[in-house]
């Protein structure tokens, strides 16, 4: 006994942002499979397409099945991380992940590639809502926004990995060469690229699975579980032993004060935050990003693209994904979320707006589309897509954070399904242009909810922004 007091009485007074970055890092990789796992099909659309002859709804549900996946997924993630942690359920997706990029690469028939799609889906619907939660728990308020954005710049770079390698491996099976049979790597690469494109997955998902294996747990689920001298030597490698004490007590005391269970969802206050959760992930969904990211290739294609230089815009849309999440990282704890959210949806808007516009008109020359089609990224990645996750990952109690991100991430994923199934019949059916303009409707409700009802939660405690909400509970009674 002695001897542990004194391990816990050696925690670093001064704290480490190197560890901080090394564990969000771990856990942000996460995010950057679910990029990967997302983009990646982009480029294995029109193949698969033609290889098992798929009409528009079978093309739908070759995507969407990958998104019922991320349901399921997310269904049982919650419960899962507040069992067993949020280390171990990280493990699960990983696993999930490996064995997706094998079976698909090796798939022998649609039926089969579509199982495959719908296990790599409950990987990314896992980490989805893991990851963020994770770099949430463990971060320090006054950089907390900036940490879980890395979660969302780990998905861009992800979505780029994956344009650059389908890109590249479109090139090499083009050039064919003389391999000197048909075995599966001749297959993979020349005769049927799509299956490279899917296993060129494994790598980053073996990378994950092994460095999971050396981060530590949450430190607030370690509380809950009665781990205290374990929560607290984490959080004092992150930021000094001082810190990590009053941290404890914050914790250990908002604790108490939550009821048990899901009886937390009847507070008004709780209620209100679930429904703003849940209202933020949907609309993010609906202004249209992932019509983008999955047919975007198509959507080139129907500007005037070939092929291969849709893949090549791809590439283009990936690294200004990248570039402009750098500016959230870079304002998101000091503007706020609210402000960042209000400006990028109205951007996200006026664009859906023009590039409707420019299909209505029919306007010659793709790349006027090309142009606002990098605008309207610009604005959703500095915007919509750092603030759900952050917003997500802030909002909910601590003994119940886990299932409610999970009820929240689980109507983000319901709602991207079924945009993934129908945007192939609303391109057919209401077109292009009416297609985007949609996507401009739904934009307009988010802007109102930020400008409106959403909490500045910007240098604030998870602990201090749990009783804002049960504040707000009594407040309205």
């Amino acid at each position: 006994m002695p001897e542990k007091t004194e391990q816990i009485n050696s925690i670093n007074r001064t704290g480490s942002i190197v560890f901080l970055l090394s564990v969000s890092g771990v856990a942000a990789l996460g995010g950057f499979l679910f990029g990967y796992d997302t983009a990646v099909i982009s480029g294995t659309i029109p193949l698969v397409k033609v290889k098992f002859g798929l009409s528009a709804v079978w093309e739908g549900w070759f995507v969407s099945s990958a998104l019922v996946g991320c349901i399921a997924g997310v269904s049982v993630a919650g419960v899962l991380s507040d069992k067993f942690g949020r280390k171990k359920t990280l493990l699960l997706s990983a696993l999930l992940f490996c064995i997706s990029a094998i079976g698909c690469a090796g798939a022998p028939t649609y039926t089969i590639l579509i199982l495959y799609r719908f296990l790599g889906g409950i990987g990314v619907g896992v980490a989805s809502m893991v990851s963020p939660l994770y770099i949430s728990e463990i971060s320090p308020p006054h950089i907390r926004g900036r940490m879980v954005t890395l979660y969302q710049f780990a998905i861009t770079i992800g979505i780029l990995s994956a344009y650059f390698v389908n890109a590249l491996l479109l090139g090499l099976s083009s050039n064919p060469v003389t391999t000197g049979g048909a075995g599966m790597m001749n297959r993979i690469i020349y005769e049927e690229v799509w299956r490279g494109m899917f296993g060129s997955e494994t790598l980053p998902a073996m990378i994950f699975f092994l460095l999971l294996l050396f981060i530590p747990e949450s430190p607030r689920w370690l509380t809950i579980r009665g781990k205290e001298g374990m929560a607290e030597q984490i959080l004092g490698k992150i930021a000094g032993g001082a810190v990590a004490k009053r941290e404890i007590l914050e914790i250990k005391e908002t604790i108490t004060m939550e009821k048990e269970s899901l009886k937390q969802f009847l507070h008004p206050g709780m209620r209100l935050a679930l429904i703003l959760g849940v209202s933020i992930a949907v609309l993010s969904q609906l202004s249209g990003i992932n019509a983008i990211i999955y047919y975007g290739p198509r959507i080139l294609n129907d500007a005037g693209f070939k092929l291969g230089d849709a893949l090549g815009g791809q590439v283009v849309i990936g690294i200004v994904n990248v570039l402009f999440t750098l500016i959230a990282i870079w304002k998101i704890d000091k503007l706020g979320r609210r402000k960042l959210l209000i400006f990028g949806a109205t951007g996200a808007m006026l664009s859906h707006i023009i590039i409707g516009a420019i299909f209505f008109q029919n306007v010659s020359g793709g790349y006027l589309l090309m142009v606002f089609i990098l605008i309207f990224i610009a604005c959703f990645v500095f915007s919509y897509g750092p603030v759900t996750w952050v917003v997500l990952s802030e909002i909910f109690p601590t003994r119940i954070r886990g299932r409610a991100m999970a009820i929240a991430t689980l109507s983000l994923w319901a709602a991207n399904t079924v945009l993934g199934q129908l945007v192939p019949w609303l391109l057919e059916n209401i077109k292009p242009f009416g297609t985007f303009w949609m996507f401009a409707f739904f934009c307009l409700p988010i802007i109102l909810i930020a400008w409106k009802v959403l909490p500045e939660t910007k240098g604030k405690s998870l602990e201090e922004i749990e009783k804002y909400w049960m504040r707000k509970g009594k407040t309205d009674k």
